[in-house]
């Protein structure tokens, strides 16, 4: 494992980083832990363990990329000969063998520029919104367009596109691997386990605020890379804009100069969670996790609709919004 750096990032993630960094602890030569403003014992537990710890300035608005770039650019520092980097999000634990079987999928295949595996919630029936976590985590194998925050990348790749964008609060991922593809890169997701993820999402809020988030950054990636061929995140965005705004608004416009009957375009709603509810179940989900699927997917529409006219309002107004940074 000389070969291989691990940058691991977080935010009060308390025992859920201690796991975190204990599953790397014999395997990885080279890792960090970058801190976005823990006001826990996140900092504490990662230099107990031994591991390299930076600790971001708070002056600056914290993301997720940011924290990555900081990270990479640390270990490269401390050992340039690296060739692969994992990426792991401060509440996932790597599973046991992923390393070397990502690894290996690299060494073997120099046209490859990221690797992911199977990501499982950890604790997938505490709360319907962890379980929905474990649905979402589910994609399929082979060549894909995008990863998530947990993936090893080949160093060489993402020096040619300068990392991570900093700029981005969500979906920096995607948005790294569209650059990484323009550039002739591949991007793999593995028939391997990868890492157990702890969401702890219990609430309504916080299920509202993560499809908030992703609102934003389907606007934001539609800004970025919207154009043809790519046309990053246009159809997401265009969904949102239909289902959270325009049927709506539509149905209620015209209720007087239809006598109400306007109020028929509501019954797409149904028809649409029925279509997913049948599209999940070719995907080989279970009946009541295609049923919950269907329904979040649907009501998620609203949350992503205020995400979206977050994004547009902070563009017109040129300025970032804190009130939903990275954590």
């Amino acid at each position: 494992m000389s070969s291989i750096g691990l940058v691991a990032i977080g935010r009060n993630e308390g025992e859920r980083l201690r796991k975190c960094l204990s599953s790397i602890i014999g395997s990885v030569d080279n890792a960090v832990y970058v801190d976005s403003g823990s006001t826990d014992n996140s900092v504490e537990i990662a230099r107990s363990l031994g591991v390299d710890v930076i600790e971001l300035d708070l002056s600056i608005p914290f993301t997720a990329a940011r924290a990555r770039n900081t990270g990479f650019e640390f270990l490269l520092q401390k050992n340039p000969e690296l060739n692969y980097i994992q990426f792991v999000d401060g509440d996932c634990e790597i599973v046991a063998g992923w390393l070397n079987t990502a690894q290996q999928k690299l060494d073997e295949n120099p046209n490859i520029g990221v690797v992911c595996g199977r990501r499982r919630e950890r604790y997938p029936d505490a709360s319907i919104y962890n379980r929905l976590c474990d649905i979402e985590w589910n994609t399929p194998i082979g060549e894909t367009k995008a990863c998530g925050g947990d993936a090893m990348m080949r160093v060489e790749a993402v020096q040619q596109v300068s990392g991570f964008n900093p700029q981005l609060i969500a979906g920096e991922e995607p948005e790294l691997c569209v650059r990484l593809r323009q550039k002739g890169w591949k991007i793999e997701r593995l028939e391997a386990e990868m890492t157990l993820h702890d969401a702890q999402m219990t609430r309504f809020s916080q299920w509202w605020k993560r499809h908030l988030r992703a609102g934003y950054a389907y606007a934001e990636g539609a800004y970025l890379h919207g154009k043809p061929p790519e046309n990053h995140w246009v159809r997401e965005s265009r969904s949102i804009l239909l289902w959270g705004l325009m049927i709506p608004i539509l149905a209620l416009i015209l209720i007087l100069p239809t006598h109400e009957s306007s109020l028929i375009l509501f019954l797409a709603y149904p028809l649409l969670i029925y279509k997913t509810y049948r599209y999940s179940k070719t995907r080989g989900f279970s009946s009541s996790d295609s049923a919950l699927y269907a329904l979040s997917c649907i009501a998620s529409k609203f949350p992503g609709l205020v995400g979206q006219i977050k994004f547009y309002f902070n563009q017109t107004l040129g300025k970032s919004n804190p009130l939903i940074e990275y954590k």
